[in-house]
């Protein structure tokens, strides 16, 4: 247990910030769960400017690290692409 004040109010905020980290993060989870389960290029491509803002935030705000971000939103546009191949004759 803390013993200064100012370490007691640090162990009540950092508290706080993992709450609000662990609701971000599994949005983001979420999110991609979803992006994951689109069969069709149309909706891939519908999402991906959507998902990628949100990556962008969560590395802003330091939730996730900046090349994190970008990996994922690189392997996610691969992904769309990938789907748009497939699906034209």
């Amino acid at each position: 247990m803390p013993h200064h004040k100012s370490c007691k109010k640090r162990l009540k905020t950092s508290k706080k910030a993992r709450l609000y980290n662990k609701a971000y993060k599994s949005n983001m989870r979420h999110s991609l769960k979803a992006f994951r389960a689109v069969s069709s290029a149309e909706e891939a491509t519908g999402m991906l400017p959507a998902l990628s803002s949100q990556l962008d935030k969560l590395a802003k705000k330091g939730i996730i690290k900046r090349g994190t971000a970008n990996r994922m939103k690189s392997r996610l546009a691969i992904r769309a692409g990938s789907l748009a191949q497939q699906s034209q004759p």
